[in-house]
């Protein structure tokens, strides 16, 4: 099927064509004719399959420039926020809609200004945007089209409760509400079925691996990860990669010990702890190419669109099952083609096991060639009991 067989409007089809889209995905395929329509939508997808196309090509189709705020776009981070108004601002250039960025962290002069100049499309993180509301600048009255996105995501960092208020805000009469979240806890799917009316729902595939990446473990010694990782970079003809770490600390521990193996001003680090200008920086410059490296904890994982990331690095193996699936699908996004290397140790069997009981199959373990590995049982072909303790139990008591 072709982008111009989905009935979205010329001027949007002109900015599809510009981009060097031809053909949907299969989020967009299914998602698009259902909200040109004007149904709720309740949509899972697993990440990079091109969700953000999915819903602003029909919304940009559906409206006409009126200088008010008619969609509203919810993002859990700011991250998520740039990028997604980024989206609206790039397919919607021959509409002439114009898009606000809303999101805390920075000063207020220049979202003030965006609302005041007439945007037609606000997408925000939920904390701003009721200041906005408090101090008047944004307003709620024309809002026809509300997309809550990664509500899952929104649920853990504490926003329902916001989240709420502002659906309460927007009309209810005659509001489409799009509601896309990666997992579906039953607090999320009450909320759901509060704000949603008869939502048509979109799921694509949420636990499995794009078909496009291809991944692997990579057994070794515990002492031997950082010697593991660098020959895995030395071997490898990467034009942007990403390598993801369990904490702060640990991402600017990586980052320090590659720029003294010589990756000095390709590599840059991204986590919560950094400011929010330092962190868009980075992502600017990854996105551009000045930097080849990102090395990111999870506020960097889900959701983050750039494209071409060729490989993915795992530093170690997630925790959270699902962010093994989160974390490899910043490479291989829609319909390209990408690596993803996950270093494994023997402390962390039991996670290795709970990613492939979460995806449903069997994840290959590989060597590289030519690299002199200490022995560790985790390069024996047989499995590997894992080396984690497990809690000793506490003292017996006495029965009375």
């Amino acid at each position: 099927m072709l982008f111009s067989e989905l009935g979205l409007s010329e001027p949007v089809l002109k900015a599809v064509e510009k981009c060097g889209y031809e053909h949907p995905t299969p989020i967009q395929e299914q998602a698009i004719p259902i909200i040109l329509e004007g149904r709720d939508l309740i949509g899972a997808s697993q990440t990079g399959t091109g969700k953000t196309a999915a819903f602003a090509l029909p919304l940009l189709t559906k409206l006409q420039p009126i200088g008010k705020p008619q969609i509203l776009v919810l993002e859990p981070t700011r991250e998520l926020a740039d990028q997604v108004a980024e989206a609206f601002a790039e397919y919607g250039e021959f509409t002439g809609l114009k898009v606000a960025l809303l999101y805390g962290g920075v000063g207020y002069g220049k979202q003030t200004e965006d609302l005041k100049n007439g945007a037609d499309i606000v997408v925000a993180t939920p904390g701003r945007l009721v200041d906005h509301f408090y101090r008047g600048t944004m307003r709620f009255g024309e809002v026809k089209a509300l997309v809550l996105d990664e509500v899952d995501r929104m649920l853990d960092m504490g926003f329902l409760p916001i989240v709420r208020k502002i659906v309460n805000l927007c009309p209810w009469e005659g509001r489409q509400t799009l509601f896309f979240s990666a997992t579906m806890p039953p607090v999320i799917a009450g909320f759901a079925k509060w704000c949603l009316t008869d939502p048509a729902e979109v799921t694509i595939a949420r636990r499995e691996v794009a078909a496009t990446i291809s991944h692997a473990f990579y057994p070794v010694a515990l002492d031997q990860r950082d010697e593991l990782l660098l020959a895995l970079l030395k071997g490898t003809d990467f034009h942007s990669v990403m390598i993801f770490t369990r904490t702060r600390k640990e991402a600017d521990a990586v980052c320090g010990m590659l720029k003294q193996h010589g990756y000095r001003g390709e590599v840059a680090v991204m986590h919560s702890d950094i400011p929010q200008k330092e962190r868009m920086e980075a992502l600017k410059g990854f996105k551009s190419g000045k930097y080849d490296i990102l090395v990111a904890t999870d506020v960097a994982a889900r959701g983050i669109d750039i494209s071409g990331v060729t490989h993915v690095i795992n530093y170690r193996v997630p925790e959270n099952a699902e962010d093994y699936v989160h974390r490899i699908g910043r490479t291989g996004r829609a319909e390209a083609s990408g690596d993803a290397f996950t270093i494994m140790t023997a402390d962390e069997v039991d996670f290795a096991t709970a990613v492939e009981n979460f995806i449903g199959k069997p994840i290959e373990r590989k060597k590289l060639d030519g690299f002199d590995y200490t022995y560790t049982a985790l390069l024996e072909d047989k499995p590997v009991k894992s080396v984690r303790k497990s809690k000793p139990a506490g003292p017996k008591r006495r029965r009375r």
